[in-house]
């Protein structure tokens, strides 16, 4: 991973993954955003807050700029877009939030794909490269992640990560206007350290 200059205020990190580059929304991309939004508007709804009748306007889109540049100037939430390798065709985008320090030391993943783009393996690598940047560029232990249920795509992606079931939060979140059970999946420091350890030990085993 390497940090790429990312211009305006406040420096915010931007990360660049296997064949993907992950980088703090800004103004210029709304109309990328808003027209993979809107495009994938039936498939992304079911598993989100209710949406708005704003949802998709410039007025709630600069909101969020300034929502998720304050969080990262308070060092309590980083939001990205996730992009192809040259930086110019929007995939989706994924959140480390809810950022606690002290004793804790832990986030919460969030992630959203455009339709056009699920299954490609894009959020994989997305999900790796924040595992980096939480781990050893934070230094955060504990990355905690939410889905319900029903989401088979989202329970797979975080099994493929090494991501470990931990139980089940009853009601835990307001989805699609309803109190959703959802399924708690985690990964710890110790775990990527030891999965990083791994991984050097088989490159470097002899064919």
């Amino acid at each position: 991973m390497s940090f790429i200059d990312h211009i305006g205020r406040p420096p915010l990190p931007g990360l660049t993954g296997e064949g993907i580059v992950l980088r703090m929304p800004r103004r210029g991309d709304f109309a990328a955003w808003r027209d993979l939004r809107a495009d994938s508007r039936d498939f992304l709804k079911p598993w989100e807050p209710l949406w708005t009748m704003d949802e998709l306007s410039w007025a709630a889109y600069r909101q969020r700029i300034r929502r998720y540049n304050q969080e990262a100037r308070d060092g309590t939430g980083f939001t990205f877009f996730l992009f192809d390798e040259a930086g110019t065709t929007l995939y989706g985008g994924i959140t480390v939030g809810h950022i606690r320090r002290g004793v804790a030391q832990c986030c919460t993943l969030g992630y959203w794909m455009g339709e056009r783009y699920a299954g490609l393996g894009l959020m994989f690598k997305a999900v790796e490269t924040i595992k980096m940047f939480v781990f050893d560029l934070e230094g955060l232990h504990r990355i905690e992640a939410a889905c319900l249920p029903t989401n088979a795509r989202s329970i797979g992606l975080l099994e493929k990560c090494g991501f470990k079931r931990e139980g089940l939060l009853r009601n835990y979140l307001k989805i699609a206007g309803r109190w959703e059970d959802h399924c708690l999946y985690a990964l710890l420091a110790e775990e990527w350290s030891s999965s990083k350890a791994s991984s050097r030990v088989r490159a470097a085993a002899p064919a």
